[in-house]
């Protein structure tokens, strides 16, 4: 299948960037998936790699974090009940159960009490074995405890940006012509100061009968603020120098646009900068179309912020845009 590229010719005004590290071969998917990572899988590399566990285990999500932390759990009291009842249960004193799965219960639940170093008294090791066993079971309780409890600290201590993206960018009316325009807002309670935005366009262009990836930096009307208390539409005028100039819809659909930024913030609460990230494909920008206010105030006159509405956008007439000499050639 050939790979579509812009049949348009690129301003020749427009802020291109040489290196962006995402390389020039063209690419018909997103380079940055909707939750902020790169699109990228590495090949080459063992599937169990003990250098990324650490980063594996702060990053995924809490729904995978908890479940895995769990079955840890699990699994090493099994193993452990496991030895104990192949040693003999019989060296467990205080060990009630008749049947093989009452005994074998009892051994786990003392291996759950041992390694959390509970130790409620119930039942006690006997023999050297079996003593050698729960000791060494106490002092891993200790070291695995250690390492969950350093891997929560980090989780909940790693500043993080959450921030909302309006679901769509939208080409909308601005002054006598057309913007593109996006809407971000902080979504957690912590004060943002100090914030910046990046924008970018990345598209397929034919180059010496040749289709490469070139990218382009996109002018904002406001590229930073001070302070980020409510939210913030990011406007990129498409005017002469922006390389989105006499675009239509179709040119950037051949082309497999892509608006890419990168949001930069200093995090009061850590007293550090926070990043993060999204994209927008060619599909998930909207013609002719204004956001929707969701800045109000109540009765005690106090600013309000509607989050939920932050996808909001009503239809809006466009300007009709002016095709250049060199485009109406094509």
């Amino acid at each position: 299948m050939r790979t579509p590229f812009t049949k348009r010719i690129i301003n020749k005004k427009a802020d291109e960037i040489k290196d962006t590290g995402f390389g020039t071969q063209s690419v018909r998917q997103r380079s940055v998936n909707k939750d902020g990572t790169f699109n990228l899988e590495r090949t080459g590399l063992p599937i169990i790699r003990l250098d990324d566990l650490y980063t594996n285990l702060i990053t995924m999500s809490w729904g995978k974090f908890i479940p895995l932390i769990l079955l840890f759990y699990i699994f090493i009291n099994i193993l452990f009940a496991s030895t104990y009842y192949i040693i003999g249960v019989e060296h467990l004193s205080g060990v009630n159960g008749v049947s093989t799965r009452d005994k074998f219960f009892d051994a786990f639940f003392f291996s759950a009490q041992t390694i959390s170093t509970v130790g409620y008294g119930h039942i006690s090791p006997e023999g050297f074995i079996t003593s050698l066993l729960a000791a060494f079971e106490s002092l891993m309780g200790v070291i695995v405890f250690a390492v969950i409890t350093g891997l929560l600290y980090g989780r909940f201590s790693a500043p993080k940006a959450k921030i909302l993206y309006s679901d769509d960018a939208i080409i909308a009316p601005y002054k006598d012509g057309r913007a593109l325009m996006f809407r971000i807002a902080n979504k957690r309670k912590n004060q943002l100061i100090e914030v910046e935005m990046e924008v970018v366009v990345g598209m397929n262009v034919n180059e010496n009968d040749k289709i490469v990836r070139r990218f382009y930096g996109l002018k904002l009307e406001t590229k930073k603020v001070s302070f980020f208390p409510l939210s913030w539409t990011l406007v990129h005028p498409i005017n002469e120098e922006s390389p989105l100039y006499n675009f239509t819809q179709k040119d950037l659909e051949e082309g497999d646009a892509e608006i890419l930024t990168l949001f930069k913030g200093f995090d009061d609460t850590y007293s550090q900068i926070v990043h993060a990230r999204k994209s927008y494909m060619f599909n998930e920008i909207v013609w002719g179309k204004k956001f929707i206010s969701i800045i109000n105030q109540n009765d005690n006159g106090k600013s309000t912020l509607a989050l939920d509405k932050i996808n909001l956008y009503q239809d809006a007439d466009l300007p009709m845009h002016i095709i250049s000499k060199e485009n109406q050639a094509l």
